[in-house]
C-alpha cells in the first residue's frame, strides 16, 4: 500500500464518528492484528530486552512497582510483568484500545512463553506457570483484567499519564515501548515530570522509541527518514488520530529527561551506515538543518534514566 493513501484513510477514519470501530475492523483485516501470534512474540521479545536492561541497571521484576505508558490492543508487556511477579503494574491509554477477545487471546497464548518470560526475569518457572493457570482461568470465566490478576493489573482509560493521581514516589519504574514518538513534544516533557514526580528514589525510567517514519512498514518504497522530508505545516496534514508522529530524533528524548530533573544510565542509540546511506538519498527539509546527520539518521533508542539527586 502507499503511505499516502494509508494516511489518507486514517485522516478520514480519525473524523468519522464511527471510525474508531472501522479502524479496528481494519487493523484486524490488513493491519498490525493480521498476524496476532507474530505481533505478540515480537512484543514478547521487546519485554525481554526491557527487563534485560532493567535487571543490568539493578532492577528485578518480582516485587516491583511499575507504570506503563500506552497499553495499546492488548496489555502484553503488563501480563509478562505480572507473571514475572512484579507486585504492581498500573497501564494509562489515551484512548480505551483493550478489548476482552484481544486480552482473552493475549493471555492464552502466553501460555507459550512461559519459559522465556521466567529466563528473562530470572524467576521460578513453576511460579510463572502457576500464576498463569491462575489468569487463564480467571479470563476464560468472565473475569476483568484488574480482578484475573489480583489487583496486580490495572487498566486506566481513557487517562492521562500527565497526572497519574499515583502518590509521590510510590513507583519503582516507568516505562513504555514504541508510544513516545507517537506522542506531542509538549506531552513527553509532562510525562517524564509526572514519572520524576512517583518514582522513588532509586527508581527507574525506560523507554524503547521508535523514532523512524512507521508509514515505511506498509510502503516499502520508502525508508524510516522518509519523513524528514517535509515541512511542520505539510507533515501536519499526513499525521492523524490513529498514527501521530512526531518526527523526534534520539537525542531529543535523552535531553528532554535530562531537562526534567533525570541522569541517563542508558542511551542505545548509534548511527547505523543504513541509515546514513539512506539519509543520503532524502532531501531533508530545512526544518532539520541544525541536527548533524549523524543523530538525524538514527531510528531507535532504548534508554533508562534515574531522579538525579
Amino acid at each position: 500500500m502507499h503511505w499516502r493513501t494509508k494516511g489518507l484513510v486514517q485522516k478520514v477514519l480519525g473524523l468519522h464518528p464511527a471510525g474508531a470501530g472501522l479502524h479496528y475492523r481494519l487493523q484486524c483485516r490488513f493491519g498490525g492484528l493480521t498476524d496476532f501470534s507474530r505481533e505478540l512474540a515480537t512484543k514478547i521479545e521487546d519485554w525481554t530486552i526491557m527487563v534485560g536492561h532493567l535487571r543490568a541497571a539493578g532492577m528485578p521484576l518480582a516485587g516491583t512497582r511499575m507504570v506503563e505508558i500506552g497499553t495499546g490492543w492488548y496489555p502484553t508487556f503488563p501480563l509478562a510483568c505480572h507473571l514475572a511477579g512484579a507486585a504492581r503494574v498500573t497501564t494509562f491509554d489515551l484512548t480505551r484500545h483493550l478489548r476482552p477477545e484481544l486480552l482473552r487471546r493475549c493471555v492464552h497464548e502466553l501460555g507459550g512463553f512461559i519459559d522465556t518470560i521466567a529466563t528473562a526475569a530470572g524467576v521460578d518457572g513453576e511460579e510463572v506457570r502457576a500464576r498463569h493457570v491462575d489468569l487463564r482461568a480467571a479470563i476464560d470465566a468472565g473475569a476483568g483484567l484488574e480482578e484475573a490478576t489480583g489487583g496486580v493489573v490495572r487498566y486506566c482509560a481513557p487517562a492521562d499519564a500527565t497526572r497519574s493521581g499515583l502518590a509521590d514516589g510510590e513507583v519503582d519504574v516507568v516505562f513504555s515501548n514504541s508510544v513516545l514518538e507517537h506522542v506531542p513534544p509538549d506531552v513527553i516533557r509532562a510525562m517524564y515530570r509526572e514519572s520524576r514526580r512517583i518514582l522513588g528514589a532509586r527508581g527507574l525510567m525506560f523507554h524503547s522509541v521508535n523514532c523512524g517514519d512507521h508509514y515505511a512498514y506498509v510502503d516499502r518504497r520508502i525508508s524510516q527518514l522518509n519523513y524528514l522530508k517535509y515541512s511542520d505545516r505539510a507533515w501536519r496534514f499526513w499525521n492523524n488520530a490513529f498514527l501521530y508522529q512526531n518526527r523526534m530524533r534520539a537525542h531529543e528524548f535523552v535531553d528532554l529527561a535530562l531537562e526534567c530533573g533525570f541522569r541517563i544510565t542508558l542511551d542505545t542509540s548509534t548511527t547505523r551506515p543504513q541509515r546514513l546511506r539512506e539519509l543520503a538519498e532524502v532531501r531533508v527539509h530545512p526544518r532539520f538543518a541544525h541536527v548533524p546527520a549523524e543523530q538525524l539518521c538514527i531510528t531507535s533508542i532504548d534508554l533508562i534514566a534515574e531522579p538525579a539527586a
